[in-house]
């Protein structure tokens, strides 16, 4: 069954609540709805109380245009609220970058895990804010197969492989949900560069991991690093071997250690 909360905007977010133990709140990143952070919710409700929510825009839960991040966080502090009022966060690739935010705004967060937010360097800030100029454009366009197509492009899938990608049978169910390729966008800075905004990272109050994968590209791990050492309470963790998405068996038990540090 799934569950509904509403949140201060009146929007209604929806999400599916796993297992018994310590509340942990699940943030997916760009395209994913709660069917793709299902894996990694199912794995760590064996030992934790799970909301694995659909954020705004996506599956089942509404929308209220303009967008804008501090939405969002309303939308988790929402679920901070059906839970007990605080809780454990994972927030993955720009899911990472919203749960940064939430933590800058001080949300009762007890512990974060932020995993490999795809901040760029200052040399990569050009094409990022082209990236979110093209986008915008796009979108407002209704062209929501070519902004799922150039996002594919700018995170380094060859573009005949994207080609071939639009024939599948996913590739129209990912397409409906482009329109929130824009939320995320604004959610990781794009507009401005992109870059790893230290601002929000030093008003970070509770212990923070980032993870990042030892196989991603080096300036992946160089901006993580930056970031980890800008939170107070913050501290990195390459996983060696790994890349951006890491199978819920290895990346699980990471987050367990991590969330039970001190109970």
């Amino acid at each position: 069954m799934t569950n509904k909360v509403t949140s201060a905007d009146g929007t209604l977010i929806a999400y599916d609540l796993l297992g018994t133990g310590p509340p942990a709140i699940v943030v997916g990143g760009a395209t994913c709805d709660r069917a793709k952070t299902a894996g990694v919710s199912a794995e760590l409700a064996r030992h934790f109380t799970v909301v694995n929510y659909d954020r705004r825009g996506r599956g089942s839960s509404g929308d209220t245009i303009p967008y804008s991040v501090s939405r969002e966080v309303e939308d988790l502090a929402a679920l901070l609220g059906e839970v007990g009022g605080s809780a454990f966060v994972y927030g993955h690739s720009s899911g990472a970058g919203l749960v940064l935010h939430a933590l800058a705004a001080g949300l009762p967060i007890t512990r974060a895990v932020l995993h490999e937010p795809p901040y760029g360097t200052e040399e990569m800030a050009s094409d990022t804010r082209g990236y979110a100029e093209s986008l915008t454009s796009l979108l407002e366009a209704g062209r929501r197969d070519d902004a799922l197509a150039l996002f594919f492009t700018i995170t380094g899938v060859p573009g005949e492989l994207v080609d071939e990608w639009r024939t599948e049978p996913w590739w129209a169910g990912t397409a409906a949900l482009a329109h929130t390729l824009a939320y995320d966008s604004v959610a990781m800075g794009d507009a401005a560069g992109g870059t790893v905004p230290l601002d929000l990272a030093r008003r970070v109050v509770p212990p923070t991991l980032v993870l990042v994968g030892g196989a991603s590209p080096e300036w992946m791990i160089d901006t993580d690093r930056t970031l980890a050492e800008a939170v107070p309470a913050g501290r990195l963790r390459v996983l060696a071997g790994e890349e951006h998405v890491v199978a819920p068996p290895v990346l699980v038990p990471v987050l367990e250690r991590f969330f039970m540090e001190g109970r």
